[in-house]
Protein backbone atom coordinates (compact mmCIF):
# COMPACT_ATOMS: atom_id res chain seq x y z
CA UNK A 1 0.00 0.00 0.00
CA UNK A 2 1.30 3.12 -0.22
CA UNK A 3 0.40 6.77 1.49
CA UNK A 4 0.36 9.91 -1.16
CA UNK A 5 1.55 9.97 -4.63
CA UNK A 6 3.76 6.70 -4.81
CA UNK A 7 5.33 6.59 -1.16
CA UNK A 8 4.83 3.08 0.24
CA UNK A 9 3.61 2.96 3.59
CA UNK A 10 6.22 0.56 4.63
CA UNK A 11 9.08 3.21 3.97
CA UNK A 12 7.67 5.19 6.85
CA UNK A 13 8.83 1.85 9.02
CA UNK A 14 11.84 1.82 7.18
CA UNK A 15 12.88 5.32 8.17
CA UNK A 16 11.90 4.61 11.73
CA UNK A 17 14.28 1.65 12.00
CA UNK A 18 17.08 3.76 10.45
CA UNK A 19 16.39 5.76 13.25
CA UNK A 20 16.74 3.33 15.58
CA UNK A 21 20.33 2.55 14.17
CA UNK A 22 20.72 5.73 15.14
CA UNK A 23 19.67 5.40 18.29
CA UNK A 24 21.99 2.40 18.37
CA UNK A 25 24.77 4.73 17.23
CA UNK A 26 24.38 7.73 19.97
CA UNK A 27 24.37 5.00 22.60
CA UNK A 28 27.47 3.54 21.46
CA UNK A 29 29.13 7.12 20.89
CA UNK A 30 28.35 8.30 24.34
CA UNK A 31 28.63 4.82 26.61
CA UNK A 32 32.81 5.81 26.55
CA UNK A 33 31.29 9.61 28.10
CA UNK A 34 29.18 7.94 30.70
CA UNK A 35 31.66 5.65 32.01
CA UNK A 36 34.49 7.55 31.68
CA UNK A 37 35.38 7.67 35.42
CA UNK A 38 35.68 3.43 35.51
CA UNK A 39 37.29 3.17 32.30
CA UNK A 40 39.98 5.67 33.39
CA UNK A 41 40.37 3.76 36.64
CA UNK A 42 40.39 0.88 35.36
CA UNK A 43 43.07 1.38 32.34
CA UNK A 44 44.45 4.14 34.90
CA UNK A 45 44.44 6.51 31.91
CA UNK A 46 46.07 10.35 32.35
CA UNK A 47 43.99 13.18 31.88
CA UNK A 48 45.60 13.54 27.74
CA UNK A 49 43.96 10.28 27.02
CA UNK A 50 41.03 10.58 28.15
CA UNK A 51 40.33 13.60 26.68
CA UNK A 52 41.65 12.11 23.34
CA UNK A 53 39.14 9.04 23.63
CA UNK A 54 36.10 11.47 23.91
CA UNK A 55 36.93 13.90 20.91
CA UNK A 56 38.71 11.05 18.45
CA UNK A 57 34.96 10.48 17.25
CA UNK A 58 34.33 14.15 16.31
CA UNK A 59 37.56 14.14 14.59
CA UNK A 60 37.24 11.49 12.53
CA UNK A 61 34.27 12.99 10.68
CA UNK A 62 36.98 15.33 9.41
CA UNK A 63 38.82 12.98 7.36
CA UNK A 64 36.32 10.36 6.73
CA UNK A 65 33.03 11.97 6.29
CA UNK A 66 34.03 12.75 2.19
CA UNK A 67 35.35 9.29 1.66
CA UNK A 68 31.88 7.90 3.23
CA UNK A 69 29.65 10.38 1.65
CA UNK A 70 30.89 9.27 -1.81
CA UNK A 71 30.59 5.27 -0.62
CA UNK A 72 27.10 5.96 0.18
CA UNK A 73 26.34 7.50 -2.82
CA UNK A 74 27.73 4.76 -4.71
CA UNK A 75 26.14 1.34 -2.90
CA UNK A 76 23.12 2.91 -1.58
CA UNK A 77 21.66 3.98 2.08
CA UNK A 78 20.38 0.40 2.79
CA UNK A 79 23.80 -1.34 1.91
CA UNK A 80 26.12 1.43 3.77
CA UNK A 81 23.91 1.44 6.61
CA UNK A 82 24.25 -2.10 7.15
CA UNK A 83 27.89 -1.71 6.57
CA UNK A 84 27.89 1.01 9.52
CA UNK A 85 25.93 -0.66 11.94
CA UNK A 86 27.87 -3.78 11.64
CA UNK A 87 31.50 -1.26 12.01
CA UNK A 88 29.80 0.10 15.25
CA UNK A 89 28.65 -3.22 16.88
CA UNK A 90 32.34 -4.61 16.01
CA UNK A 91 33.91 -1.47 17.48
CA UNK A 92 32.01 -1.32 20.57
CA UNK A 93 32.47 -4.87 21.69
CA UNK A 94 36.57 -4.26 20.87
CA UNK A 95 35.99 -1.63 23.00
CA UNK A 96 34.69 -3.74 25.85
CA UNK A 97 37.56 -6.14 25.64
CA UNK A 98 40.23 -3.24 24.62
CA UNK A 99 43.01 -4.20 27.24
CA UNK A 100 45.01 -0.93 27.08
CA UNK A 101 44.58 2.43 25.64
CA UNK A 102 45.69 1.84 22.16
CA UNK A 103 43.44 -0.77 21.45
CA UNK A 104 40.80 1.16 22.92
CA UNK A 105 41.49 4.19 20.90
CA UNK A 106 41.67 2.03 18.09
CA UNK A 107 38.22 1.05 18.49
CA UNK A 108 36.89 4.01 19.08
CA UNK A 109 38.35 5.23 15.85
CA UNK A 110 36.55 2.53 14.19
CA UNK A 111 33.38 3.37 15.90
CA UNK A 112 33.84 6.80 14.87
CA UNK A 113 34.21 5.54 10.54
CA UNK A 114 30.97 4.02 11.21
CA UNK A 115 29.03 6.68 12.51
CA UNK A 116 30.06 8.51 9.53
CA UNK A 117 27.99 5.71 7.60
CA UNK A 118 25.13 6.63 9.92
CA UNK A 119 25.12 10.39 9.90
CA UNK A 120 25.66 10.55 6.18
CA UNK A 121 23.42 6.88 4.94
CA UNK A 122 20.01 7.93 6.44
CA UNK A 123 19.97 11.69 4.74
CA UNK A 124 20.11 9.62 1.65
CA UNK A 125 18.07 6.66 2.60
CA UNK A 126 14.98 9.34 2.98
CA UNK A 127 16.17 11.22 -0.22
CA UNK A 128 16.10 7.75 -1.72
CA UNK A 129 12.66 6.89 -0.96
CA UNK A 130 10.24 10.71 -0.39
CA UNK A 131 9.52 13.36 -2.35
CA UNK A 132 11.01 16.56 -1.34
CA UNK A 133 7.79 17.56 0.39
CA UNK A 134 8.20 14.98 3.10
CA UNK A 135 11.89 15.51 3.30
CA UNK A 136 11.99 17.27 6.83
CA UNK A 137 9.39 15.57 8.61
CA UNK A 138 11.24 12.39 7.81
CA UNK A 139 14.40 14.00 9.09
CA UNK A 140 12.96 14.71 11.53
CA UNK A 141 12.02 10.97 12.63
CA UNK A 142 15.56 9.57 12.42
CA UNK A 143 17.31 13.01 14.06
CA UNK A 144 14.82 12.46 17.43
CA UNK A 145 16.44 8.69 17.20
CA UNK A 146 19.70 10.58 17.60
CA UNK A 147 18.42 12.06 20.64
CA UNK A 148 17.19 9.38 22.26
CA UNK A 149 20.59 7.20 22.64
CA UNK A 150 22.18 10.09 23.86
CA UNK A 151 19.50 10.21 27.08
CA UNK A 152 19.29 6.66 27.55
CA UNK A 153 23.22 6.16 27.47
CA UNK A 154 22.82 8.13 30.62
CA UNK A 155 19.78 7.86 32.71
CA UNK A 156 20.55 3.79 31.93
CA UNK A 157 23.83 3.87 33.24
CA UNK A 158 23.83 3.30 37.02
CA UNK A 159 21.20 0.53 36.24
CA UNK A 160 23.01 -1.08 33.67
CA UNK A 161 26.41 -1.27 35.29
CA UNK A 162 25.20 -2.49 37.97
CA UNK A 163 22.99 -5.32 36.52
CA UNK A 164 26.12 -6.46 33.80
CA UNK A 165 28.79 -5.65 36.37
CA UNK A 166 30.53 -3.19 34.75
CA UNK A 167 31.30 -0.68 31.98
CA UNK A 168 33.42 -4.14 29.91
CA UNK A 169 30.24 -6.17 30.05
CA UNK A 170 27.70 -3.26 29.14
CA UNK A 171 30.55 -2.24 26.11
CA UNK A 172 30.33 -5.60 25.27
CA UNK A 173 26.46 -6.64 25.25
CA UNK A 174 25.95 -3.09 23.27
CA UNK A 175 28.15 -4.13 20.66
CA UNK A 176 26.70 -7.49 20.76
CA UNK A 177 23.07 -6.06 20.07
CA UNK A 178 23.88 -3.45 17.27
CA UNK A 179 25.40 -6.72 15.79
CA UNK A 180 21.96 -8.20 16.09
CA UNK A 181 19.76 -5.20 14.88
CA UNK A 182 22.41 -5.08 11.58
CA UNK A 183 20.93 -8.35 11.03
CA UNK A 184 17.69 -7.14 11.76
CA UNK A 185 17.90 -4.21 9.38
CA UNK A 186 19.59 -6.00 6.24
CA UNK A 187 16.78 -8.57 6.56
CA UNK A 188 13.88 -5.88 6.48
CA UNK A 189 15.78 -3.54 4.08
CA UNK A 190 16.14 -6.06 1.78
CA UNK A 191 12.53 -7.64 1.40
CA UNK A 192 11.53 -3.89 1.38
CA UNK A 193 14.11 -3.09 -1.86
CA UNK A 194 12.61 -6.24 -3.73
CA UNK A 195 9.12 -4.79 -3.61
CA UNK A 196 10.10 -1.13 -3.37
CA UNK A 197 13.13 0.10 -5.22
CA UNK A 198 14.38 3.70 -4.41
CA UNK A 199 11.75 5.54 -6.27
CA UNK A 200 13.52 9.22 -5.85
CA UNK A 201 16.96 8.53 -6.23
CA UNK A 202 18.82 5.46 -5.99
CA UNK A 203 20.77 4.06 -8.75
CA UNK A 204 21.92 7.09 -10.69
CA UNK A 205 24.98 5.26 -12.68
CA UNK A 206 27.25 6.64 -10.28
CA UNK A 207 31.21 4.82 -10.25
CA UNK A 208 33.84 4.53 -8.49
CA UNK A 209 36.43 5.87 -11.20
CA UNK A 210 38.41 9.16 -10.73
CA UNK A 211 36.95 10.76 -13.56
CA UNK A 212 33.40 10.26 -11.59
CA UNK A 213 34.17 11.25 -8.04
CA UNK A 214 35.87 14.36 -9.07
CA UNK A 215 33.07 14.90 -11.38
CA UNK A 216 30.47 14.87 -8.22
CA UNK A 217 33.15 16.37 -5.72
CA UNK A 218 32.91 19.31 -7.75
CA UNK A 219 29.74 19.44 -8.38
CA UNK A 220 28.90 19.54 -4.97
CA UNK A 221 31.96 22.16 -3.96
CA UNK A 222 31.11 24.24 -6.67
CA UNK A 223 27.49 25.10 -5.80
CA UNK A 224 26.86 28.33 -4.13
CA UNK A 225 23.76 26.84 -1.75
CA UNK A 226 26.56 24.04 -0.19
CA UNK A 227 28.85 26.62 0.53
CA UNK A 228 26.47 28.45 2.52
CA UNK A 229 25.06 25.14 4.24
CA UNK A 230 29.09 24.95 5.36
CA UNK A 231 28.55 27.75 6.90
CA UNK A 232 25.62 27.03 9.05
CA UNK A 233 26.65 23.48 9.56
CA UNK A 234 29.95 24.90 10.98
CA UNK A 235 27.85 27.35 13.24
CA UNK A 236 25.54 24.85 14.00
CA UNK A 237 28.14 22.17 15.64
CA UNK A 238 29.92 25.83 17.38
CA UNK A 239 26.62 26.77 19.08
CA UNK A 240 25.36 23.17 20.03
CA UNK A 241 29.09 21.81 21.44
CA UNK A 242 30.08 25.11 23.24
CA UNK A 243 26.28 25.08 25.10
CA UNK A 244 26.08 21.68 25.50
CA UNK A 245 29.53 21.10 27.20
CA UNK A 246 29.10 24.48 29.27
CA UNK A 247 25.66 24.66 30.59
CA UNK A 248 25.98 22.55 33.23
CA UNK A 249 29.03 24.71 34.61
CA UNK A 250 26.90 27.65 34.37
CA UNK A 251 24.45 26.54 36.02
CA UNK A 252 26.57 24.96 39.08
CA UNK A 253 27.98 28.44 38.90
CA UNK A 254 24.71 30.54 39.24
CA UNK A 255 23.75 27.96 42.49
CA UNK A 256 22.95 24.44 41.58
CA UNK A 257 24.21 21.42 42.86
CA UNK A 258 26.58 19.16 40.11
CA UNK A 259 23.90 16.77 39.99
CA UNK A 260 20.79 19.44 39.58
CA UNK A 261 22.99 21.17 37.10
CA UNK A 262 23.39 18.67 35.39
CA UNK A 263 19.73 17.55 35.34
CA UNK A 264 18.73 21.06 34.29
CA UNK A 265 21.30 21.24 31.24
CA UNK A 266 18.99 18.62 29.74
CA UNK A 267 16.44 21.52 29.18
CA UNK A 268 18.75 22.06 26.14
CA UNK A 269 18.13 18.88 24.88
CA UNK A 270 14.77 18.73 26.01
CA UNK A 271 14.66 22.19 23.02
CA UNK A 272 16.41 20.25 20.98
CA UNK A 273 13.53 18.09 20.23
CA UNK A 274 11.06 20.30 20.47
CA UNK A 275 13.19 22.37 17.61
CA UNK A 276 13.23 19.38 15.82
CA UNK A 277 9.40 18.27 16.24
CA UNK A 278 8.13 21.29 14.96
CA UNK A 279 10.27 23.08 12.91
CA UNK A 280 10.72 20.94 9.69
CA UNK A 281 7.10 19.79 9.62
CA UNK A 282 6.18 23.36 9.22
CA UNK A 283 8.77 23.89 6.85
CA UNK A 284 7.46 21.22 5.29
CA UNK A 285 3.67 22.25 4.88
CA UNK A 286 4.38 25.76 4.23
CA UNK A 287 7.32 24.91 1.65
CA UNK A 288 9.81 27.22 2.84
CA UNK A 289 13.23 26.74 3.58
CA UNK A 290 15.21 29.60 4.20
CA UNK A 291 12.83 31.59 6.31
CA UNK A 292 12.49 28.01 8.67
CA UNK A 293 16.59 28.08 8.70
CA UNK A 294 16.94 31.93 9.39
CA UNK A 295 13.83 31.89 12.32
CA UNK A 296 15.91 28.89 14.22
CA UNK A 297 19.39 30.98 14.05
CA UNK A 298 17.37 34.74 15.10
CA UNK A 299 15.92 32.07 18.05
CA UNK A 300 19.55 30.57 19.02
CA UNK A 301 20.91 34.22 19.11
CA UNK A 302 17.97 34.97 21.09
CA UNK A 303 18.24 32.31 23.57
CA UNK A 304 22.13 33.11 23.80
CA UNK A 305 21.83 36.82 24.47
CA UNK A 306 19.39 35.71 27.66
CA UNK A 307 22.17 33.36 29.02
CA UNK A 308 24.72 36.26 28.81
CA UNK A 309 22.23 38.75 30.39
CA UNK A 310 20.27 36.74 33.57
CA UNK A 311 22.41 35.28 36.02
CA UNK A 312 19.48 33.12 38.23
CA UNK A 313 18.80 29.33 37.91
CA UNK A 314 14.95 29.87 36.01
CA UNK A 315 16.11 32.17 32.99
CA UNK A 316 18.90 30.32 32.57
CA UNK A 317 17.42 27.26 31.92
CA UNK A 318 14.31 29.32 29.91
CA UNK A 319 16.95 30.30 27.71
CA UNK A 320 18.52 26.99 27.35
CA UNK A 321 15.31 25.48 25.83
CA UNK A 322 15.26 28.35 23.64
CA UNK A 323 18.69 27.91 22.17
CA UNK A 324 17.92 24.34 22.02
CA UNK A 325 14.49 25.18 19.38
CA UNK A 326 16.91 27.07 17.62
CA UNK A 327 19.50 24.03 17.41
CA UNK A 328 17.01 21.84 17.02
CA UNK A 329 15.01 22.59 14.19
CA UNK A 330 17.82 23.49 12.00
CA UNK A 331 19.70 20.13 12.37
CA UNK A 332 17.16 17.91 10.28
CA UNK A 333 17.02 20.84 7.76
CA UNK A 334 21.15 20.11 7.41
CA UNK A 335 20.29 17.21 6.39
CA UNK A 336 17.43 17.51 3.91
CA UNK A 337 18.29 21.21 2.00
CA UNK A 338 20.98 19.35 -0.15
CA UNK A 339 18.64 16.79 -2.16
CA UNK A 340 16.33 19.82 -3.37
CA UNK A 341 19.55 22.17 -4.62
CA UNK A 342 19.56 21.58 -8.16
CA UNK A 343 22.84 19.61 -9.65
CA UNK A 344 22.79 18.24 -5.91
CA UNK A 345 19.68 15.87 -5.15
CA UNK A 346 19.19 12.33 -3.93
CA UNK A 347 22.07 11.00 -6.26
CA UNK A 348 24.37 13.53 -4.58
CA UNK A 349 22.90 13.60 -0.96
CA UNK A 350 24.78 11.67 0.87
CA UNK A 351 28.59 13.25 -0.72
CA UNK A 352 26.83 16.87 -0.38
CA UNK A 353 26.24 16.06 3.64
CA UNK A 354 29.46 14.91 4.24
CA UNK A 355 30.97 18.02 3.40
CA UNK A 356 28.52 19.94 5.75
CA UNK A 357 30.13 17.70 8.77
CA UNK A 358 33.54 17.30 7.47
CA UNK A 359 34.14 20.98 8.09
CA UNK A 360 31.58 21.92 10.35
CA UNK A 361 33.44 19.42 13.05
CA UNK A 362 35.82 22.67 12.69
CA UNK A 363 33.37 24.21 14.26
CA UNK A 364 32.03 21.79 16.92
CA UNK A 365 35.74 21.57 18.35
CA UNK A 366 36.22 25.53 18.53
CA UNK A 367 32.83 25.55 20.22
CA UNK A 368 33.86 23.89 23.19
CA UNK A 369 37.58 25.40 23.06
CA UNK A 370 37.11 29.19 22.66
CA UNK A 371 33.91 29.26 25.53
CA UNK A 372 36.47 27.67 28.12
CA UNK A 373 39.79 29.68 27.01
CA UNK A 374 37.85 33.01 27.03
CA UNK A 375 36.42 32.13 30.51
CA UNK A 376 40.50 31.38 31.73
CA UNK A 377 40.98 34.84 30.04
CA UNK A 378 37.82 36.71 31.15
CA UNK A 379 36.98 35.18 34.44
CA UNK A 380 33.35 34.98 32.94
CA UNK A 381 31.25 33.25 30.41
CA UNK A 382 30.23 36.36 28.49
CA UNK A 383 33.02 36.64 25.83
CA UNK A 384 32.41 32.95 25.39
CA UNK A 385 28.55 33.13 24.73
CA UNK A 386 29.26 35.98 22.29
CA UNK A 387 31.46 33.94 20.27
CA UNK A 388 28.13 31.55 20.20
CA UNK A 389 25.94 34.34 19.45
CA UNK A 390 27.89 35.43 16.27
CA UNK A 391 27.45 31.65 15.47
CA UNK A 392 23.63 31.78 15.44
CA UNK A 393 23.87 35.09 13.63
CA UNK A 394 25.96 33.54 10.85
CA UNK A 395 22.80 30.99 10.83
CA UNK A 396 20.69 33.72 10.56
CA UNK A 397 22.58 35.12 7.73
CA UNK A 398 24.00 32.24 5.53
CA UNK A 399 20.09 30.96 5.72
CA UNK A 400 18.73 34.82 4.20
CA UNK A 401 21.18 33.83 1.26
CA UNK A 402 20.43 30.68 0.84
CA UNK A 403 18.75 29.97 -2.17
CA UNK A 404 15.05 29.00 -1.87
CA UNK A 405 14.21 25.27 -2.48
CA UNK A 406 10.41 25.36 -2.08
CA UNK A 407 8.96 22.49 -3.80
CA UNK A 408 6.55 22.62 -6.57
CA UNK A 409 3.03 22.94 -6.06
CA UNK A 410 2.47 19.06 -7.64
CA UNK A 411 4.85 17.94 -5.15
CA UNK A 412 3.53 19.80 -1.95
CA UNK A 413 -0.13 18.17 -3.46
CA UNK A 414 -1.40 15.29 -1.03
Amino acid sequence: MTDGPGVPRSSYGVVVLGGLGYTCMMFSWFSHAAFLTPIVETLDLTGTQSGLLVGAIPLVYVPFSIVTGVVTDRVGARRALFGALALIGVAQVGRGLAGGYPALLGATVLLGIGATGITLGLPKLVADLFPSRLLGTMSTVYVLGSYAGTALVFTAKPALGAAAGGWRPVFVWTGVAVLAFAGLWLAVVTVHARRYPARYGGDTGQTFTPGSIRHDLGLVFRHRGMRLLVVIGAAYLLVLHGLQGWLPRMLELRGLSADAAGWSATSFVAGQAVGTIVVPPASDRLGRRRAAVAVCGATAVGGIALLALVGTVPPTVLAGVAVGIGIGGVAPLLRALPTEFEEIGPGLTATAVSLVFAVGEFGGFAGPFLVGSLRDLTGSFVAGLAVLALGGVAIFAAALALPETRAPVADRAT
